[in-house]
């Protein structure tokens, strides 16, 4: 993979060009993108920045984001040729940070449940996630060393951890959704996929302005609430595995570990995710399930059949149940400095009919914390497996330095 901190420390040094490093993405993405298919449109004409802390970075953007050079079409048959005027301001903080807008990464349609043609480039034989498939795939393949995706569900933690590579979902809103084909308002939260830990933090400390993002040279030992969210089920044996293994190298490396029970009211949120979520699809989808109905993806749209008897009475008890969950996750973060818990119930499930399974991602995302990916081990078949650590709501630096602690903690 590309490391983007390593990238910035040869530009800046002159060891690399700017033109030089846009030329080794289109390279890689030459030689790996015919088997992954990772993108679906290239920006030919796109060229290196010769200023900004991204110059001569190349960026991938999940296809339901505008950009004015390139086509959004959401992966989506209703969308086919579909061209913004203007780019989402997510796109434009990366260009005036310095980026360079490579192309568009393959996204399920409207960022649902219908699998793309992405494959693993771990092993093309399991699911490289959803629905930010096309952006954990290219920066796992060492195509790009950044990419922007979404998460509703679980949509940026879960590819991340199926495809091997450093993610942030951000705390809710710290990345603006304007520009950004919307699903559910409350829980829609734009993320970024890197090799590692600090080039997540880079990429983001540079989008927003906001340098304390960057992980600092030395980071002090954390003290870590392992939470493994029996309300979600039983995880597979190598997501069980992943947790045990990141939380005994962290304690290893000095932190304070220990188990951590959530409040009912947590749990209780976990269970009316899909009442906010749904409630809010058949108005986000309002023009297209009732005018493209047969246009709309198949799993989206019978999710949205099942769900369309949501009352606005259900919507508005779960989001009471959501404001006091907060509250009482607001209060075990006093006591901790993070969570750390599973990202997915582990590797990636075989075959391509299927994205995985949400069910660790979307608490977290209801309750609008930030929450990094840390690649952890390596299970049978090839396919890696992550963990998330966890920091109160705005407390992205704090999330971030200790996900760089877990992670180079199980470098030890």
């Amino acid at each position: 993979m590309i490391s983007l901190a390593d990238l910035q420390r040869r530009i800046a040094s002159g060891e690399l060009s700017t033109d030089a490093a846009i030329k080794q993405t289109r390279d890689a993405i030459a030689a790996q993108d015919k088997t992954i298919g990772a993108f679906v449109r290239l920006d030919e004409k796109a060229r290196a920045q010769q200023a900004g802390p991204l110059r001569g970075t190349a960026v991938g953007i999940k296809d339901i984001i505008d950009t004015a050079e390139l086509p959004t079409e959401m992966g989506a048959a209703i969308y086919r040729g579909h061209q913004p005027r203007a780019d989402a301001p997510v796109v434009m903080a990366l260009k005036q940070a310095g980026a360079t807008i490579i192309g568009k990464t393959r996204t399920t349609a409207f960022a649902a449940n219908d699998p793309t043609a992405t494959l693993n480039p771990h092993n093309h034989a399991h699911t490289p996630g959803g629905s930010s498939s096309g952006s954990a795939a290219a920066v796992a393949a060492g195509m790009i060393p950044l990419a922007l995706g979404t998460q509703t569900g679980g949509s940026v933690i879960r590819p991340a951890s199926f495809c091997g590579v450093a993610a942030i979902k951000p705390s809710y809103r710290l990345l603006p959704t304007v520009g950004v084909k919307c699903f559910s308002w409350t829980l829609d939260t734009v993320g970024l996929f890197g090799a590692g830990v600090r080039d997540v933090a880079l990429g983001l400390a540079a989008m927003t302005r906001r340098p304390e993002l960057v992980v600092p040279s030395k980071v002090s030992a954390p003290r870590i609430g392992v939470v493994t969210q029996a309300f979600a089920g039983s995880p597979e044996p190598s997501g069980a595995q992943a947790l045990q293994k990141a939380a005994r190298a962290a304690e290893q490396a000095g932190a304070t570990v220990h188990d951590l029970a959530v409040p009912e009211v947590v749990a209780e949120a976990w269970r009316i995710h899909p009442v906010v979520q749904e409630f809010e699809a058949h108005q986000s989808f309002a023009w297209e399930y009732g005018q493209n109905y047969d246009a709309m993806p198949p799993l989206l749209r019978g999710r949205l059949d099942e769900s369309k008897g949501g009352t606005p009475a259900e919507y508005d008890a779960a989001m009471d149940v959501t404001l006091r969950a907060r509250l009482a996750l607001a209060t075990i973060l006093t006591e901790v400095d993070v969570l750390l818990t599973l990202s997915a119930p582990g590797a990636a499930p075989e075959g391509l009919a299927s994205t995985g399974d949400p069910r660790y991602n979307r608490l977290w995302t209801l309750m609008g914390v930030p929450c990094v990916n840390v690649p952890t081990l390596t299970a049978e078949g090839g396919l890696p497996v992550g963990v998330t650590v966890i920091a109160g709501f705005g407390d992205d630096a704090k999330a971030l330095a200790a996900a760089s602690f877990v992670e180079d903690a199980l470098k030890r």
